[in-house]
């Protein structure tokens, strides 16, 4: 070792808590040098190349010293990968290696293009610890937990985490493995990816779908004049809908109604998270509880937290709808509440795109989506005020697309980017082919992977002005037994945003939500905040991440132009449905030549959050791909 290296941090005894740490700082490191230089934080043009790219040097003019990156990565759309140590070297030539986040930003700080929040820094910082030791904790948890289904998988003779979990368990409880499976990473990039700051060590591993947790939800009471309730035009009220989805919930809540003289029809059922309900919910709605708006005594049911940590699907062997919730956790820097917002245009997107699905045969026969039937929301009968009603909400999601007899797997995609108990290899291999297939394999899987994305997607925007937040944790892909994906399973349209003169010139009508203070979701005259969606959630967020690990794997350098060639063909197929060909012509060059807009999410971070739509461009990866 090099005398003139000095580590950051003392190496401690080793249990199994400080091995997990390492890996989780390099995590962290590596997620906030891929942000730093994508969000131009750190300008990436400035950094130093020698003729073998894995070396990389950044000069910090202010201080007089260098960063050295001993392996990093450039990759397409300014993705920088780092891979190695990063040091440090002074103006005397003395090095010192940066273990620790916080290491790294005290030595660039001064060097950053924006100027952060007063507690801006701080606060990152913190969120980046708490990152770091929840990571640790539930890596712990995944090695055993590895280890164990590893041996289950042997004994039932399966060479695949995939096959073997659609051998043993109905389809909706296979994909909901797979699905807490692919929670380990979380956000592909995010900096503060696992922060949860003020739950224990204990609470982490309880609630987290990470660590396959199971979750109590108690089915309160909330009075009917007390609550806004949005349904689609099939369900005929909110308590007939809630009774027949959950008839022995339905008949414990009503038992348990009746026993204290309350009548059930005066009532809506309101599912409430269980952490949520003895840390927030008998504090913040004292006041509601002790007046009997809000009754909080209440049968439970267990539930299954799907890879958001607060969307559950109840264990049980008949599938049921899924339940979304606010929950008062901080997470990846905020506050999971759940606004008037998702409750009014869940149902609202949800009934749109069904009208829509229902005359496109094209469509239709390439798409699927969890309807979002019901919510329901804590309204003021005096006021109107629904905005404490975003800690007491609910949106309820139908399970259909998971509950399957057709043989098809439903495989939520952040999950075949996660490392298969059977061999650490990302779940994806399993799919490609046997013992994980070639780089041939790998390119024809992608081309219809691409496919299978791509063309729902496209069409719901350009022909409906329809815009899916089609990231890893929304996009669902549904493999025949031979692995090969067939069709795109798309959820949570709370937040999705539209083009309505789209929409509206094909016939169709959508009610926007407004509300002071709320930003809006449906837009009339400037289609490029509608555009940026699709292409942060489904090409930056997904596709791209996609073609990252196919090019790890497998050195399929050519991922990108079988990206651009599934875009180019998309657009041909759909040219003679759209509206015109300058249109036309204008969206293709933002989607294949014009760079990519996508969230600043280590800015917004520094910034406090000032401004919830602040986008950054990368460069196109597909502008110079043949």
């Amino acid at each position: 070792m090099n005398k003139n290296i000095l580590s950051s941090s003392e190496k401690p005894t080793r249990t199994p808590e400080s091995q997990a740490l390492e890996p989780a700082k390099r995590n962290a490191l590596t997620r906030l040098v891929r942000c730093l230089f994508a969000e131009r934080i750190l300008n990436p043009d400035a950094l130093l190349w020698p003729v073998e790219h894995s070396q990389a040097w950044l000069p910090l003019w202010s201080s007089r010293k260098i960063l050295h990156f001993t392996n990093l990565r450039r990759l397409p759309a300014n993705t920088m990968l780092n891979h190695g140590d990063i040091e440090v070297l002074d103006e005397k030539g003395q090095r010192r290696r940066l273990d620790d986040p916080a290491d790294l930003i005290a030595e660039i700080s001064t060097e950053w293009s924006v100027e952060p929040a007063p507690d801006g820094v701080a606060r990152l910082l913190s969120d980046i610890e708490s990152s770091m030791e929840n990571d640790a904790l539930v890596r712990c948890h995944r090695r055993d937990w590895t280890a164990s289904l590893k041996q289950d998988i042997e004994t039932a003779g399966k060479s695949g985490f995939i096959s073997y979990l659609n051998a043993t368990l109905p389809s909706h409880q296979a994909a909901m493995v797979l699905d807490q499976w692919g929670s380990l990473e979380g956000h592909p990039f995010y900096p503060t990816w696992k922060a949860k700051p003020g739950l224990s060590a204990a609470e982490v591993k309880a609630l987290s779908p990470e660590c396959g947790a199971r979750v109590n939800l108690r089915i309160a009471a909330l009075r009917k004049d007390w609550a806004y309730a949005e349904t689609m035009p099939h369900v005929d009220s909110y308590n007939g809908w809630f009774s027949t989805s959950y008839p022995e919930l339905w008949y414990a809540w009503t038992e348990a109604l009746a026993e204290e003289g309350r009548v059930p029809q005066d009532w809506l059922p309101l599912p409430i998270h269980s952490w949520h309900l003895e840390h927030f919910v008998r504090r913040e709605f004292a006041n509601e509880i002790a007046s009997g708006v809000l009754v909080v005594e209440g049968p439970d049911i267990v539930t299954i937290p799907s890879m958001s940590f607060r969307t559950m699907l109840p264990d049980r062997d008949e599938p049921q709808p899924f339940i979304k919730l606010p929950v008062a956790i901080w997470m990846t820097s905020e506050q999971r509440t759940l606004q008037a917002k998702s409750i009014h245009m869940g149902p609202r997107l949800s009934t749109l795109i069904s009208d829509i699905l229902a005359a496109d045969d094209d469509i239709r026969g390439k798409l699927e989506f969890f309807r979002e039937e019901l919510g329901a929301i804590l309204h003021d009968p005096d006021t109107g005020d629904e905005h404490p009603g975003r800690f007491l909400s609910v949106v309820y999601r139908e399970i259909g697309a998971l509950a399957r007899n057709d043989g098809w797997m439903p495989v939520t995609v952040a999950a075949l980017l996660a490392a298969s108990p059977v061999n650490g290899r990302p779940l994806i291999c399993e799919l490609i082919g046997p013992n994980g297939g070639d780089k041939s394999a790998a390119a024809e899987f992608f081309r219809s992977y691409v496919d299978v994305v791509l063309q729902p997607t496209m069409a719901m925007y350009l022909l409906y002005g329809i815009a899916f937040e089609a990231h890893q944790q929304n996009s669902t892909i549904l493999f025949d037994p031979s692995g090969r994906p067939k069709r795109l399973v798309i959820r949570d349209f709370g937040d999705g945003r539209s083009f309505a003169p789209l929409f509206e010139a094909r016939g169709y009508r959508l009610k926007p939500f407004t509300r002071a203070g709320i930003l809006p979701t449906t837009f009339n005259d400037d289609i490029r905040l509608v555009r940026s969606f699709v292409i942060d959630a489904c090409l930056v967020c997904h596709l791209h991440e996609v073609a990252l690990c196919l090019n790890e794997q497998y050195g399929l350098t050519e991922a990108w132009s079988i990206l651009r060639q599934g875009i180019e063909e998309t657009f041909d197929r759909l040219r003679p449905r759209m509206l015109s060909d300058e249109f036309w012509l204008e969206e293709r060059n933002a989607f294949l030549k014009l760079p990519w807009p996508t969230r600043s999410v280590l800015r917004m971070h520094l910034e406090r959050y000032r401004d919830y739509r602040v986008e950054h461009e990368l460069p196109n990866p597909l502008a110079e791909t043949p």
